[in-house]
């Protein structure tokens, strides 16, 4: 099966003439339709700049061979193929060991990425802050690490007696392995400072504590849509696969007077590698510690289910709590056929905390805002407070973060009524240094 699509972003610019195969192993039980596999495959490449994709191609593998991947007949044809469009560039969509990446490159005269390698390379190409771009390096470092170790795992089986035979092999392999992880190790050292900064900005966020809202979901879902729609800004948003990379944040007031901080974090995908799972997950600790969780599903996919399949596996990879409040956002509603578009509204009804919209029209927009009001005031509980005169700069926090709900002057002080998420809490406590929850405060 083949396809042939037109040139995707910046096809006729393009530097590399690149083709896209997806394999297609039948043994694998959990195999996805290897149409759609193919079509993501080429929306990843279509990402990258400076490549013009000519041809994609499903490839179907009864096994894997462990030197080439596919088998020798179907190597001698895509070399054919290769050969006659001119390729530079094959880009696999799948793990390829280094054994096979050498063969196949040797084979074709070609420049081979699998699927992490490629993911790595649009990465690379997206991150904008200082922070993203160190992450993106130490993620691809780790994985060019694993690969020249595997790499040159035969010429370690060299050794003769006196070891003169594997002597040159060995030291090489130290000495790749040395660069690396020097180049690790600094990269880590900055990424440490990067985070200091990180953390300071943080804390000054942590001083008037608003809730945070993460729109989290797999990428091109139009989360990035959504968010200049519910804050005014003015995001990147393309019809890209990973169009924004770095998270954005910006403040909300709700239509009660409560502010929020939302979050437009990186889209997901399938088969991420673990190595950016790792690296970004101080990236993404507002969604870590965020109070509500919004995950926007591309509705009008084929493969949406398996799409919202993957986003709530990496946010347990991350670390995410089970019990963080959540909303599933089914959008691009008004791109579902009208045939179609009733029984999905249906069904979305009939779950609790499901809503359609269409982040491109603006409908279904208030019935998510409410729906945020008034998860967000669930998570809230009542408190009491009494504090001194003395206590000045704790009042002060408490009426600049707006949980007071009441007030009374004493003799002494103040009695003040308060509403506050569990963060507002936490915050609170560390800025008197002591439990809130037991000498100035009493949960109702």
């Amino acid at each position: 099966m083949s396809a042939h699509p037109s040139q995707g972003e910046g096809g006729s610019a393009g530097t590399e003439r690149a083709l896209v195969l997806h394999p297609d192993i039948l043994s694998d039980r959990d195999r996805r339709p290897a149409a759609a596999g193919l079509a993501e495959a080429i929306a990843l490449a279509r990402a990258l700049p400076g490549l013009t994709v000519v041809g994609g191609q499903v490839v179907g593998l009864r096994a894997v061979q462990p030197g080439t991947l596919f088998g020798s007949g179907k190597v001698e044809e895509l070399k054919r193929q290769i050969e006659t469009d001119e390729i530079g560039l094959v880009l696999v969509d799948g793990p390829v060991s280094p054994v096979q990446q050498r063969n196949l490159e040797k084979e074709w005269n070609v420049k081979l990425l699998d699927r992490t390698g490629l993911i790595l390379e649009i990465f690379a190409d997206r991150a904008a802050t200082r922070e993203g771009v160190l992450q993106v390096e130490l993620a691809a470092l780790s994985y060019q690490r694993t690969r020249l170790v595997r790499a040159w795992t035969h010429l370690e089986r060299q050794r003769g007696g006196l070891g003169f035979v594997g002597g040159p092999g060995e030291t090489q392999i130290e000495a790749d392995r040395r660069a690396i992880d020097e180049a690790i190790t600094r990269i880590r050292r900055q990424l440490e400072k990067v985070v200091r900064t990180r953390t300071l900005h943080r804390a000054a966020r942590a001083r008037v504590p608003f809730p945070v809202v993460a729109l989290v979901g797999y990428t091109n879902a139009g989360k990035s849509t959504l968010f200049n729609r519910l804050t005014g800004a003015d995001v990147l948003v393309r019809d890209m696969l990973f169009a924004t990379l770095d998270p954005t944040m910006r403040g909300v007031t709700l239509d009660t007077g409560q502010k929020v901080i939302l979050s437009d974090t990186v889209g997901f995908v399938s088969d991420l590698p673990h190595q950016l799972v790792a690296a970004f997950r101080a990236t993404l600790e507002e969604v870590l510690s965020a109070d509500l969780i919004v995950h926007v599903r591309d509705i009008s996919h084929a493969e949406t289910e398996a799409q919202a399949e993957d986003v709530a596996k990496i946010l347990h990879e991350l670390g995410v709590p089970d019990d963080t409040p959540g909303i599933e956002v089914w959008n691009k509603i008004d791109l579902v056929p009208a045939e179609e578009r009733q029984a999905i509204e249906t069904l979305a009804a009939r779950r609790p905390g499901v809503l359609t919209l269409s982040a491109t029209t603006g409908e279904g927009e208030g019935q998510l805002v409410g729906t945020i009001t008034e998860m967000l005031a669930g998570a809230f509980t009542d408190a009491e407070l009494s504090l001194t005169f003395a206590d000045g700069r704790q009042r002060a926090w408490l009426h600049d973060a707006r949980v007071v709900t009441g007030e009374r002057q004493t003799e002494t002080g103040w009695d003040i009524a308060v509403r506050w998420s569990e963060r507002q809490k936490e915050a609170y406590a560390r800025l008197t240094g002591d439990d809130p929850g037991q000498d100035h405060a009493l949960d109702r």
